[in-house]
C-alpha cells in the first residue's frame, strides 16, 4: 500500500484549529513589532540564524547564515542587517527577496533551547556605511540583507528538548559519510575526483571562509 493513499489531509483553518485547539493567551499575545533590549542582547549573542524566503511564484528557500556572535547588526529598534559572505553564489533566498520581500528569521544561541523569531520585509543592500561595522578578518560583507521588522517573539524550547539537539551524547556525525563523499554520491557527474573534493573541503576550506 502506498503510504500517501492512507493520508487524511487538513484543508481549512477550522479543521486545523479543531485538531490543535486555540493558543494559550501568553502565546497569542507574545508578538511585538519592535526590538526589546532583551532581543538586542539575544542578537548580540547569536552566531547563527536561518533565513526563510519565498519567491512570488511560491518557490521557497531556507538558508543558514553564521558568523561571530553579534554578526546581525541592529540599525534601530525596527531594522536589522545581516551580512553576506562569499559562498556558492546560488543566491536562492536573495533571488526570492527580489520578487517577494517577506522573510522569516530564526536566531539560535548554542546551548539555548529557546529561539528568537523575526519576520519582516527585506531588501538587498550592496553598500552602506554600516558595512564597516561588519568587517570580519579584514573582509567587508559582499552585501547585506536589511530587514524591516514586522513581527518578533521568542519561541519555546520544546523542539530542542524533544530532539536533544544540544546534548553531545546524542551526536553521531560519523554515521554519515563526510561532505566530499556526500557530494560525490549525490552528484556523481561532478568533474572533481573524490580526492580533489576531500582536499577542497579539508583544512584549506576554513581559510577560504571570508575570501571571494
Amino acid at each position: 500500500m502506498d503510504l500517501k493513499d492512507a493520508t487524511v489531509g487538513i484543508d481549512s483553518a477550522e479543521e486545523l484549529r479543531e485538531l490543535l485547539g486555540e493558543p494559550m493567551e501568553r502565546a497569542a499575545k507574545k508578538e511585538r513589532v519592535a526590538l526589546h533590549e532583551r532581543d538586542k542582547e539575544w542578537l548580540a549573542a547569536s552566531p547563527f540564524c536561518v533565513i526563510s524566503t519565498a519567491a512570488a511564484d511560491g518557490t521557497c528557500d531556507a538558508s543558514p547564515k553564521g558568523d561571530p556572535a553579534g554578526f546581525t547588526l541592529v540599525l534601530d529598534d525596527t531594522t536589522i542587517a545581516i551580512p553576506e559572505r562569499p559562498g556558492n553564489r546560488r543566491a536562492d533566498g536573495y533571488l526570492n527577496v527580489l520578487s517577494n520581500p517577506h522573510v522569516g528569521l530564526l536566531f539560535l544561541i548554542p546551548g539555548r533551547t529557546d529561539t528568537l523569531r523575526i519576520n519582516g520585509r527585506a531588501r538587498l543592500v550592496r553598500e552602506a556605511p554600516y558595512f564597516d561595522r561588519m568587517v570580519v578578518k579584514g573582509h567587508r560583507p559582499v552585501l547585506a540583507l536589511e530587514v524591516a521588522i514586522e513581527q518578533i517573539f521568542f519561541h519555546c524550547s520544546k523542539a530542542f528538548l524533544r530532539s536533544k539537539l544540544w546534548r553531545p551524547e546524542t551526536w553521531h556525525p560519523d554515521e554519515l559519510p563526510g561532505t566530499a563523499k556526500l557530494v560525490k554520491d549525490v552528484q556523481p557527474d561532478t568533474p572533481e575526483s573524490l580526492e580533489q573534493l576531500e582536499n577542497y573541503y579539508g583544512e584549506s576550506y576554513l581559510e577560504k571562509l571570508y575570501k571571494s
